[in-house]
């Protein structure tokens, strides 16, 4: 298997220090974002009243939107990162989920 690429920015330094840096705040910003975003789906599901519904979900999106920032942020400072996938992987992983979608039943519904 051929070696994966890493997608990354030069990473920006930070103290390495007992106390709590940017990199740690961001995470934890980052993190916390995360657990809300889910947070509010679980409350948009259980919602029976179409205003609460409304505001949750504005809120959702502000969160979600905020996670965004915080995420890219993060990426820009080198401390966020991937691995390129092969495209080998990435085709039969493709063809893996076509095969799924042609086993569900048709709607009956046309274009």
């Amino acid at each position: 298997m051929a070696p994966s690429s890493k997608i990354q920015n030069p990473e920006t330094q930070i103290p390495k220090t007992p106390e709590m840096n940017d990199r740690d705040f961001l995470n934890d910003m980052l993190t916390t974002e995360k657990y809300m975003t889910s947070s509010y789906s679980y409350a948009m599901n259980e919602a029976s009243h179409e205003n609460l519904y409304d505001q949750i979900s504005m809120i959702c999106d502000e969160t979600q939107n905020s996670q965004r920032t915080l995420f890219n942020l993060m990426f820009k400072k080198g401390w966020y990162s991937f691995e390129t996938a092969p495209s080998q992987a990435l085709d039969q992983t493709y063809q893996q989920f076509t095969g799924y979608t042609n086993q569900l039943p048709s709607s009956g519904m046309t274009n």
